[in-house]
C-alpha cells in the first residue's frame, strides 16, 4: 500500500500567490522569458527567491520538452475587414512574438469548412495551441485539437469544449441600448422603440446583445417591436436590403437604431444616403463595435469598443496557467468616454 505524502507539492499556483502577483509571470520567471514579458527585476528576484525557499524546482524533463515543441501558435479569423478583427490580429501577434512564440493567422470568411480546413493544417505544422476567433462551430475544432493533444481556446464566439473569452455582450448591448434612447429622448423629445440591425440570431453575441437590447428597452418600460430586429447578417448589402425592405413594409422606420457592427453600419449608411428616408434629420445611432473614423458621423453616433488588449491577456494567461474546458471568462466592453 502507498504512504500518503505528508506535505502537498509547491505549485506556481501557490508561488503566485506569496508573490502576489499572477501564475503566468511566476511561469515567465521560472522559464526565462520575464524580460520579453516587461517583468521588474525586483519581481523576478522575488519570484526566485520564493522558489528556492519553497523548494520549487522545475522539471528539467518536461522543459526540455517543451524545448523541443514547435513554438508555433495558430489563429483562425473570421474577417479582415474591420478594425474589431484586425486589432485581434494585431495584438495576437504582438503578444505570442513576446513570448517566444511564431504566430500564424488565417481568416476562413465564416465558412465552417474552411475553418477545418484550416485546422487541420495547422495541426499538420504542430502548432502547440490553436485559438479559434468567431468560429462558426469551435466545439468541432476543439475536437480535432483534442484529438491531436493540442490545446484550444476559444476568442470572440464561446464554444463548451475548451475555454472561451468573449465580450460581455449583453451588459455591453443593455448600456449601449440606453445611450441610444437617452439620446433619442434628447433630440426628439422622447426615448422611442429602436431598430435592431446586423448579425446573426443564431450566434451567441449577437443573441445576447438582442437580449440586453430588450432588457433596456423594459428598463424605461418601451416595449420593443419583434418586427424591427433585423438580424439577418453582418455583410453591408444585408443590412441594406433589410432597411429598404422594412421601410417599403412600413413606410416609416425607427428614428433610433443599434447597429450590431461596423460591418453592418457600412450598410445602414449607405442605405440611409441613397434612399432619402430621413429626409433632413439623421436617425440616432448605437454600434456595438467601434472605429475612429465615425466620429467624423457626428453627435448621432454612439460606439462601443471590445476590449482587445484584456481579451488577449486572458488568452496568454490561460495558455500559461491552464483553464478548465467550458471556463467562460467575460471582458467588458469600454465606452466612448473611455477610449
Amino acid at each position: 500500500m502507498n504512504q500518503e505524502k505528508s506535505s502537498k507539492k509547491t505549485t506556481i499556483y501557490d508561488l503566485a500567490e506569496l508573490a502576489g502577483t499572477s501564475a503566468s509571470a511566476v511561469s515567465a520567471v521560472l522559464n526565462g522569458t520575464w524580460k520579453k514579458r516587461r517583468i521588474s527585476a525586483k519581481l523576478a528576484e522575488r519570484i526566485t527567491a520564493l522558489a528556492d525557499e519553497q523548494g520549487y524546482a522545475v522539471n528539467m524533463q518536461a522543459s526540455l520538452l517543451r524545448r523541443e515543441k514547435s513554438k508555433i501558435i495558430g489563429m483562425i479569423v473570421p474577417k479582415y475587414d474591420n478594425r474589431y478583427f484586425g486589432s485581434i490580429v494585431e495584438t495576437f501577434e504582438t503578444m505570442a512574438r513576446e513570448r517566444g512564440l511564431f504566430p500564424i493567422i488565417t481568416c476562413t470568411r465564416r465558412d465552417p469548412e474552411l475553418e477545418v480546413e484550416a485546422a487541420r493544417t495547422m495541426l499538420s505544422y504542430q502548432v502547440e495551441w490553436l485559438v479559434s476567433t468567431g468560429a462558426t462551430d469551435p466545439d468541432r475544432i476543439s475536437d480535432l485539437c483534442a484529438a491531436a493533444n493540442v490545446g484550444s481556446l476559444n476568442l470572440d464566439l464561446p464554444g463548451t469544449k475548451a475555454p472561451s473569452i468573449i465580450s460581455d455582450n449583453f451588459t455591453g448591448a443593455r448600456e449601449l441600448t440606453r445611450r441610444i434612447m437617452l439620446n433619442s429622448r434628447v433630440k426628439f423629445g422622447q426615448a422611442q422603440p429602436l431598430l435592431f440591425i446586423g448579425g446573426r440570431a443564431s450566434d451567441h453575441n449577437t443573441s445576447e446583445r438582442i437580449r440586453g437590447f430588450r432588457a433596456a428597452h423594459a428598463d424605461i418600460g418601451v416595449p420593443v417591436d419583434e418586427s424591427h430586429i433585423l438580424a439577418s447578417g453582418y455583410a453591408p448589402e444585408k443590412a441594406e436590403a433589410s432597411l429598404a425592405s422594412l421601410a417599403r413594409t412600413e413606410g416609416s422606420l425607427p428614428s433610433g437604431m443599434f447597429v450590431n457592427s461596423t460591418i453592418s453600419l457600412e450598410g445602414v449608411m449607405r442605405w440611409i444616403k441613397r434612399s432619402g428616408h430621413y429626409g433632413e434629420y439623421s436617425p440616432v445611432i448605437g454600434c456595438f463595435d467601434w472605429d475612429p473614423f465615425a466620429a467624423l458621423l457626428g453627435d448621432d453616433v454612439e460606439m462601443v469598443r471590445q476590449d482587445v488588449p484584456s481579451m488577449l491577456d486572458a488568452v496568454f494567461a490561460i495558455i500559461e496557467s491552464g483553464a478548465a474546458a467550458g471556463t467562460r471568462i467575460e471582458i467588458p466592453p469600454i465606452f466612448s468616454e473611455n477610449f
